[in-house]
């Protein structure tokens, strides 16, 4: 249980972390090589070698996560697609309780996701969590992506928090430990981010199963 008495920001990732990493997953390694392979007429798995390859070239970076540099290099109508799944979307176990109860409590609450602002959107239209973040920040705003050097310090120009009291979470382990790197006390991996997935093993990070295990009863 993090000592909620000690913390005033709370942070969340978005995919994930609040949402089923499932939507994202099935749309990069499954519908996107079957539209590629239609396209140049070679089969799925060529297909999804091809865009595994073009991945890996900028993973870690902003162009990794950006909508526009993808149907570019794709030659693929990224958005409209995406729109045609959001009945894939899902909000993890128990996240709108959780965040309802540390609404309750006054905190102060943000979404700080790597999600392009296009792809962000169409989430806050599909899942009923939004309504309860003071702030929702893509880190395209700020021009680092929440894994590169710097991009928690630059968070502050945003939104000013105190790393000691601050905690977050989040799916991806490069991200908390460059938060890590730039003094965020309390940080919380996710188990399970995608639900058609094994869980995740670490032990540098506490793995969050289920929100609920984490509600405050009183802070």
């Amino acid at each position: 249980m993090p000592p909620w008495s000690k913390i005033d920001t709370i942070m969340f990732d978005m995919d994930g972390t609040l949402l089923d990493l499932h939507f994202d997953n099935y749309f990069w390694l499954v519908l996107i090589p079957k539209i590629y392979s239609e396209k140049h007429g070679i089969s799925k798995q060529s297909a999804l070698e091809i865009i595994l390859t073009k991945t890996e070239k900028v993973r870690g970076t902003l162009k990794w996560y950006c909508l526009d540099y993808w149907r570019k290099e794709l030659k693929i109508d990224i958005l409209n697609l995406k729109m045609s799944i959001t009945h894939k979307i899902a909000i993890r176990p128990n996240a709108g309780s959780f965040l309802s109860a540390l609404k309750e409590r006054n905190k102060n609450l943000l979404l700080v996701t790597n999600a392009h602002p296009a792809s962000l959107d169409i989430k806050m239209k599909h899942a009923a969590i939004f309504h309860y973040f003071d702030q929702l920040i893509s880190s395209h705003n700020l021009r680092l992506a929440k894994e590169n050097q710097g991009f928690w310090n630059q968070l502050q120009k945003v939104e000013s928090f105190e790393p000691s009291r601050t905690i977050l979470f989040d799916d991806s382990l490069p991200v908390l430990y460059q938060a890590q790197r730039e003094g965020i006390k309390y940080l919380y991996g996710i188990r399970k981010p995608d639900s058609q997935k094994p869980k995740i093993i670490s032990s540098e990070f506490p793995l969050v199963e289920d929100f609920k295990d984490l509600l405050p009863i009183a802070i």
